[in-house]
């Protein structure tokens, strides 16, 4: 996605010269999101970019791995052989943390790629026992998608509860029940010892049988090709960029999950791992890579996720609050919870409630301070809380 929005964003902006995409995988670029819905499923065979790259005049390298830069050189070494540039672009994403000692047995699947998806849409279709190591945004989403084809599905999380660590524990909790709603066993406090053939064995003893296993217990930064290359990387094996998206070596800008950039709006570095990041970073990228409007990247960040029945929203950063208000029952299908940070809005989370949503990002941005008492009401709508 960043890499493909780069290109795009580079020509709808007026860039006139040579743009090349490399790629290590041979597939035409794809999007992601629909690896573990449609294409999982069988409902679709692919999700191809809608974009007519010939007609665009971008040059796409697939199936080329790059295995190092050398910044002093404006060149990137490759399988066949040394690649020139005059500006590179770095958005190599992130690739999924393996399960320690699994790397090599059968029956062990990631969900990242197109090849993924397709490896494992025979698993559904058998309707095998499925067991998903990981409780966070993927497990439960590959979950959902294993229980929409009739599998049973158990979900082994090593946390006390889902998305552990991603939400509070406050926020997570009702999340739990929405395994057991859609028939998915879901363990707690459960850490896999070992995965034998056809089953999972736990560090007490359970053993699960599986006819297959699924790993979803996060992932990093694909930036090992970048060793000895000089450039920053940060705590997470991040590309270290600034406010325009810019690394340490000149002429290399990095963008999407493979990088961290400093929020101005949040007085932090933020690193994050999801689809609008990779939307929205190419445009600042192409901007001050054209140079005529340099932009400063500090967006309000956003993530969706579609797990048993329920669609999920969330725009902001709520680490830096001080207060949150909730808005209706979290048992019902329909609530959303809201952070605030001296009295402005700085997150927001829905749960079947798209325009607290979208109210909810709009204030954000504009950094405005809301009634926590008007803003309690779930009938009232966000944007009508400003205090």
């Amino acid at each position: 996605m960043a890499g493909v929005q780069t290109a795009v964003a580079l020509r709808e902006q007026g860039f006139a010269g040579t743009v090349t995409l490399i790629g290590a995988e041979p597939h035409q670029p794809y999007d992601r999101p629909p690896l573990s819905k449609a294409v999982l499923l069988g409902k679709a065979e692919g999700s191809a970019f809608d974009v007519d790259f010939e007609a665009l005049g971008v040059t796409l390298e697939l199936g080329l791995e790059v295995t190092g830069l050398r910044p002093g050189d404006h060149e990137l070494d490759t399988a066949r052989g040394p690649v020139p540039y005059d500006v590179l672009v770095v958005a190599t994403g992130a690739e999924p943390v393996r399960l320690p000692g699994t790397q090599d047995l059968p029956g062990v699947h990631l969900l990242r790629t197109l090849d993924d998806a397709e490896r494992l849409r025979p698993v559904l279709a058998e309707q095998h026992d499925v067991v998903v190591v990981g409780a966070g945004w993927i497990g439960a989403e590959f979950a959902t998608a294993a229980r929409e084809a009739g599998c049973r599905v158990t979900v082994v999380e090593a946390a006390e509860r889902p998305l552990a660590g991603t939400l509070p524990a406050e926020v997570a909790a009702p999340m739990a029940a929405w395994y057991a709603d859609s028939g998915t066993e879901l363990r707690t406090r459960a850490r896999v010892e070992r995965v034998e053939p056809g089953a999972v064995v736990l560090d007490d003893g359970t053993r699960l049988p599986a006819g297959a296993v699924v790993v979803g217990i996060g992932a990093r930064p694909a930036t090992r090709w970048l060793a000895g290359s000089g450039i920053d990387l940060g705590d997470h094996h991040e590309v270290v960029a600034d406010d325009r998206l810019r690394t340490s070596a000149p002429d290399v800008y990095a963008v999407g999950d493979c990088s961290s950039f400093p929020s101005g709006r949040y007085g932090q570095r933020l690193m994050v791992h999801h689809w609008d990041n990779a939307l929205q970073g190419p445009r600042t990228v192409a901007a001050n890579i054209i140079g005529e409007t340099p932009a400063v990247y500090d967006p309000v960040p956003y993530f969706w996720s579609e797990q048993f029945g329920r669609f999920v929203q969330y725009a902001g950063h709520h680490e830096s609050a001080d207060s949150a208000v909730w808005r209706g029952d979290p048992a019902g299908a329909a609530w959303s919870v809201c952070w605030l940070r001296e009295g402005a809005l700085v997150a927001v989370l829905a749960v079947g409630k798209p325009r607290d949503l979208a109210q909810g990002r709009k204030l954000i941005e504009a950094g405005t301070v809301l009634d926590p008492d008007l803003l309690a009401d779930p009938a009232r709508p966000l944007k009508s809380a400003v205090a």
